[in-house]
């Protein structure tokens, strides 16, 4: 009797361990993820502009700039050079197959040996004539017969030593040489294709005379004058500096409805540029009205991500957990992108990190 009362009591007591342990597998997984790897990031505000000033987006350039190429058609025989060489004025670059134009040349040659042997022969004729009517003893119809005949060979020489000099200007574009000191940028053909004519095969940069190039809105041309100085930065050399407006382009026809300056770097500052490294160009703003109502707030795009046509960025939450949030992109300066709204000009964002984000988790700001 005593045993009977006991197995209820006994029964009861299995079912809660039972729940107690289902409820602790539930709740493993969370405790789990909660606890997992903090990643590291780096933490950055928006570049905001006030209106005070102008911020323009550049690119580092060369100015000046070659792309070698032939007037004849035929084969690369031989190539020289690859990118990233240095090359000095005059130096050979390539040849081009050349055996039909030598034998153009030879053809050339023959005619004006011919040519000259009947010239020679024409000139005795109108020696002989001349004298003889002279002398009373040729008539001045004979004459005149010879010294056309004269005219005509000796025509025919100079034709054929023009036909020469042609061949000679043809023969010299198979031979490809550097115009001017400076670095092989690009290789657009190799040995054994076929070089067609106005086609690149070579681009050289003269080193030593970088500049920056950049596009300026319509609205904001009017403020900028040839000889100004603005405030240069190139992130990616680390440099700041003083640059001069060195030329404005006073059309924007064929740019997209921007006008191209060139801004000069002086010459302490070269070192370490490469041709396409982006440069901000910061100017005063002059125009009251525009400074009142510019607000830009820009990024990084190495910050932007894009997930099923939608743009986003990560931002820091209250938890200190990842928290991607949705923004509108504007027009892009260099590696710079606007954002038009979803995010304010003094929030916090995620610019880059040492690990995969997404939503939820863990991180930490580098020290």
């Amino acid at each position: 009797m005593i045993f009977q009362q006991q197995k209820p009591a006994a029964i009861f007591l299995g079912i809660s361990i039972t729940l107690l342990t289902a409820c602790s597998s539930k709740e493993k997984p969370t405790t789990e993820a909660n606890n997992g790897p903090t990643i590291n990031v780096t933490l950055a505000k928006p570049l905001g502009n006030n209106g005070n000033t102008i911020n323009i987006s550049g690119q580092v350039e060369s100015s000046q700039t070659a792309n070698i190429s032939t007037r004849v058609m035929g084969y690369i025989t031989t190539l020289k050079v690859k990118v990233g060489d240095k090359v000095s004025k005059g130096q050979l670059i390539a040849t081009i197959s050349n055996q039909d134009i030598l034998a153009k040349r030879a053809q050339t040659d023959a005619a004006i040996v011919e040519a000259e042997a009947t010239l020679k022969n024409a000139q005795k004729d109108y020696d002989r004539f001349t004298a003889l009517y002279k002398q009373q003893s040729a008539t001045a119809k004979e004459l005149d017969n010879v010294t056309l005949q004269y005219n005509a060979v000796k025509a025919r020489v100079e034709a054929a030593k023009q036909m020469r000099n042609e061949v000679n200007a043809m023969l010299s574009y198979t031979t490809l040489t550097a115009p001017f000191s400076g670095t092989v940028t690009q290789k657009l053909a190799d040995a054994g294709s076929m070089a067609n004519p106005g086609m690149p095969i070579i681009t050289i940069e003269q080193a030593g005379t970088y500049q920056i190039s950049a596009a300026v809105p319509e609205a904001e041309i009017n403020q900028i004058k040839q000889g100004q100085l603005v405030d240069v930065t190139i992130q990616s050399a680390n440099k700041t500096f003083k640059g001069s407006v060195a030329q404005i382009n006073q059309s924007s026809q064929f740019t997209g409805g921007q006008y191209i300056i060139k801004v000069n770097i002086p010459d302490n500052e070269k070192a370490g540029l490469y041709a396409g490294m982006y440069a901000t160009i910061v100017l005063a703003n002059t125009n009251k009205t525009a400074a009142t109502n510019s607000n830009t707030v820009l990024v990084p795009l190495a910050s932007i991500e894009n997930k099923n046509q939608l743009t986003g960025l990560y931002t820091v939450s209250a938890n200190n957990t990842a928290l991607l949030r949705w923004v509108r992109l504007g027009k892009t300066y260099g590696d710079k992108v606007e954002v038009l709204s979803g995010l304010a000009n003094n929030e916090t964002f995620i610019a880059s990190a040492d690990g995969k984000l997404y939503n939820g988790v863990a991180v930490k700001e580098k020290k």
